[in-house]
């Protein structure tokens, strides 16, 4: 047996090791973008007070986002809302609790850093129950919006969506895990901040060879309604249906419904807590919340043998719309695109879907189904103020429609 040189030997090992780290393939984007870790201004949690008045304002929960509460005269406050780093999208997020030790009306002044506009509607939350603040008591001048609540002792819980935590999300999807035996929740990793990654491994016992289907959400934390979509959809996949059966004996599903949760705890604007955009990071995975999905993906698919065919991300948006890719020829499924648009259109009373088609530039997760799996994929864009009872309608048939184009593959 011939003995390698002494001085070979580390050059061995290097390439072992590099070869053994090298992980996942990278997936090449015409416009990379730079998704190291960049620092971030942490959110000091506190009850804010003006005495004198007797009102009270806190960020101390879950989803909240306040960074300064001070008078502007006896009947006004200035609510302060700052990003948690910049450069980032004008989507300024809010969310606190304010009370008063009288009952009395208040005015609320929302102020910005220069550069960003107010975007959401206020959504009022007392006792568990929501709703949208009355038209009549928001007032604009210029970009400067005021709106006016009926204070009391009972905390009003202010924000820009409804609040959706990691715990509210946990608290969903839990009885399926409970009660359905061929879901299985398994933990991807960790977060930066240590905060579970989570992903729903939907796999019913069959005898048939299946295909993988993805869906996530929630890359983007206030985006809440996009979150609901996805809620809607998932539930018709596990509703026990004669169709969910059939499509589950065909199609093996990994949905991840919370893929940034410290974004989402810390009521971040955009970023996950290493200030990074999670939807430019499908590229070099340097993101913890992106690299655990995309190597959980991998393993399932050499270890199960399995084509990832569909991939969905849900999102919101100013309003409903549809990205997709235009390159379908020589996908999993070409047609599938056209045929589900017009099955939506079909089976929901004047409904026109919204389609904007282009291929991914940037490193985003619809990109990364193309160009690393040859697969179908779409982002899923629910309007800020779509109504709950309409995304509920649009996640349900969606999904139907799904199932059943699907089945016929």
């Amino acid at each position: 047996m011939t003995q390698i040189p002494a001085k070979y030997v580390w050059v061995i090992c290097l390439l072992f090791f590099a070869i053994s780290c090298a992980g996942v393939p990278k997936v090449r984007f015409e416009s990379p973008v730079d998704t190291s870790s960049k620092a971030i201004e942490p959110q000091i949690k506190r009850t804010f007070s003006i005495p004198n008045i007797g009102v009270y304002a806190s960020n101390e929960f879950d989803g909240a986002r306040l960074n300064g509460f001070t008078a502007l005269n006896d009947s006004t406050a200035k609510v302060v809302i700052k990003p948690e780093n910049t450069p980032i999208n004008n989507s300024p997020y809010y969310a606190f609790t304010i009370w008063s030790d009288n009952k009395r009306p208040f005015y609320l002044t929302f102020e910005y850093p220069k550069g960003f506009k107010h975007r959401y509607t206020p959504k009022l939350g007392r006792s568990g129950h929501w709703q949208i603040i009355d038209s009549s008591a928001v007032f604009k001048k210029d970009s400067i919006v005021t709106i006016k609540l009926d204070l009391d002792k009972e905390p009003i819980t202010v924000a820009a969506q409804e609040i959706q935590s990691s715990k509210d999300v946990s608290d969903w999807y839990m009885p399926f895990v409970t009660d359905i035996s061929y879901v299985q929740k398994n933990i991807l990793g960790k977060s930066t901040l240590g905060r579970d990654l989570v992903v729903l491994d939907i796999n019913k016992p069959s005898s048939q060879k299946k295909a993988l289907v993805v869906l996530m959400t929630r890359q983007h934390p206030p985006e809440v309604t996009g979150f609901y979509a996805f809620q809607a959809f998932l539930e018709t996949i596990l509703d026990n249906s004669e169709l969910a059966n059939a499509f589950l004996d065909r199609y093996r599903v990994l949905a991840f419904p919370l893929m940034n949760p410290d974004g989402v705890d810390l009521g971040h604007w955009r970023h996950n807590a290493g200030g990074v955009d999670t939807n430019r990071d499908w590229s070099k995975y340097r993101q913890p919340e992106v690299r655990h999905t995309v190597d959980h993906i991998h393993s399932i698919m050499k270890n199960e043998d399995l084509e990832l065919v569909l991939g969905l991300d849900f999102h919101s948006t100013w309003y409903d719309v549809f990205y997709t890719n235009t390159k379908r020829e020589g996908t999993t499924m070409p047609q599938f695109v056209d045929d589900w648009f017009g099955a939506l259109e079909k089976n929901i009373e004047g409904y026109k879907v919204n389609e904007q088609a282009g291929n991914s530039k940037k490193p985003v997760s619809k990109g990364w189904f193309l160009y690393g799996h040859n697969a179908v994929g779409i982002t899923y864009e629910i309007g800020d103020a779509t109504p709950k009872q309409q995304i509920e309608k649009f996640g349900t048939v969606s999904s139907r429609e799904m199932m059943k184009l699907l089945i016929n593959q």
